[in-house]
């Protein structure tokens, strides 16, 4: 009997058929560059001689991929929940501190099932209220465990925002440009408009009240009905830190434009400069504002670093009733975030504390992090202002540098006769003579006829000094070659 072979008629699946929302999402962090770096890494394992022997990822914030070392509180607790017998072995307590295996036994007393186990859709109630208590002790003032929604990192929370803010495709939301790609991302996906407004870069990338004005009515003179505002603060890209000033401000116009603020700070630590970080929420508090807030914080960033636990919060101020329901019934569709994120999120709002067992190890290699991070940013933005055709504004926080380059008219028509923007030209050339990948500022958006790119810091000290030198001598080479 022969075997029944299908027939196909056609294919379902096409460019052309396709959701067209998935094809205009565009997500440049992870994008064409980035899969051109990862096959010159192939290259290189297969022996193939390249002008280089590594490949330096600079393009994403991860910072454990370049050897960031992980707390070691965080790690022993994890490897005790995930295997819960060490617990009560005699063992356990040569191999690990005893606040480690204390945090262990709670979170076992407070998680049926431990880490295999679904939670409460909105997340463990205990990890809620230790995020509740951290709020409460940042800000001074009294914050809720009801308001806060444990996520598979910031992403789900700010793409659960987005379903329910957009409607339609007349509806906006405003963001910064330069841009987080997630925002134009996910507002897309969700079929609405990225209405952007610009960051002053000639004065240290701050926000501009004249600015969210023009972009405000001129997206609503163009008939888009604008429900929110993203605000990321720490910034990404750009690594400025608003003033407390500058929040009010923006609370305001919210205020008198009836707009959601989306608060995205998930680089509140670490801070490499004199503006220490402020939360909307604190803000908003203290000005006894009725504005709508939804603020995120993470895991992924800063000194903690562990992007692939995919854990994160999301805070709830000033929403109705009936908006908390259907969020919460968002989350119940996916039933709960990953319980190991939630765990690192509870380690994260509650680390050691002084007199327990891991409180000084906790500290010191908080405190070694800290002081490398503000070495390195500090070392990679004055190289960068130390060279002819870049210019770059100090980093105050998050984990990134955005200098903008003045790329010469022979290397703009070279880009053009490549198919390239000017900078991803550049990026490329730098790729392709150095083995450093970072991402060329078309893929966050910025002002028309500037050209950046943004990098991370987070290679090693050391590396880092390689980076600058292979940088400084790249750009130089490629200026000359242009001019």
């Amino acid at each position: 009997m022969k075997p029944h072979v299908l027939q196909r008629r056609g294919i379902q699946l096409t460019a052309e058929t396709i959701n067209p929302k998935v094809l205009d999402a565009q997500y440049a962090i992870r994008g064409a560059l980035v899969l051109r770096a990862m096959q010159h890494e192939r290259n290189l394992k297969e022996s193939v001689r390249m002008p280089f022997d590594e490949i330096i990822y600079c393009n994403i914030g991860n910072p454990q991929q370049l050897n960031q070392k992980p707390i070691t509180f965080f790690r022993q607790v994890l490897a005790l929940m995930d295997y819960p017998d060490l617990v009560e072995m005699p063992k356990a307590k040569k191999l690990f501190p005893e606040d480690a295996i204390e945090r262990a036994r709670m979170f076992f007393s407070n998680i049926p099932g431990g880490t295999g186990a679904y939670s409460e859709s909105q997340g463990i109630r205990l990890v809620r209220e230790h995020v509740a208590e951290y709020i409460s002790k940042r800000d001074n003032l009294v914050a809720s465990a009801d308001d806060i929604f444990l996520t598979d990192g910031v992403s789900q929370g700010v793409n659960m925002s987005m379903n329910v803010l957009i409607r339609n495709e007349k509806d906006g939301i405003l963001i910064p440009i330069p841009q987080y790609p997630l925002y134009t991302a996910t507002i897309s996906l969700n079929g609405g408009r990225a209405v952007g407004y610009f960051l002053k870069e000639e004065k240290g990338w701050s926000m501009d009240l004249g600015e969210l004005d023009r972009a405000y009515q001129e997206a609503k003179n163009q008939g888009t009905n604008i429900r929110a505002m993203v605000v990321i603060n720490p910034g990404n890209p750009t690594g400025q830190c608003l003033t407390e000033a500058n929040i009010r401000e923006v609370v305001k116009f919210c205020e008198h434009n009836n707009l959601v603020i989306l608060a995205d700070e998930v680089y509140q630590t670490p801070i490499y400069g004199e503006t220490p970080f402020t939360s909307f929420r604190k803000v908003v508090t203290d000005m006894g504002s009725s504005v709508e807030l939804i603020s995120y914080h993470s895991v992924s960033k800063g000194m903690i670093g562990e992007c692939g636990r995919r854990g994160g919060y999301m805070e709830l101020r000033n929403i109705d009733t009936v908006v908390r329901e259907q969020i919460y019934k968002l989350v119940s569709i996916g039933l709960c975030s990953n319980i190991a994120g939630q765990m690192m999120v509870d380690l994260m709002v509650k680390p050691p504390q002084e007199g327990e067992p891991s409180f000084a190890l906790y500290q010191e290699e908080m405190n070694n992090l800290q002081e490398s991070l503000t070495r390195r940013a500090h070392k990679l933005s004055t190289a960068l202002n130390a060279m002819d055709n870049i210019s770059c504004n100090a980093i105050e926080g998050a984990l990134y540098a955005f200098p903008k380059i003045d790329i010469p008219y022979k290397a703009v028509q070279a880009a053009k006769d490549s198919g390239m923007t000017p900078d991803t030209f550049y990026c490329v050339e730098l790729l392709d003579a150095t083995g450093i990948c970072v991402v060329p500022g078309s893929g966050f958006r910025q002002k028309k006829g500037s050209f950046h790119f943004r990098t991370t810091f987070l290679p090693s000290e050391e590396k880092m000094d390689i980076v600058i030198e292979k940088l400084q001598k790249f750009n130089k080479t490629f200026d000359t070659i242009y001019r």
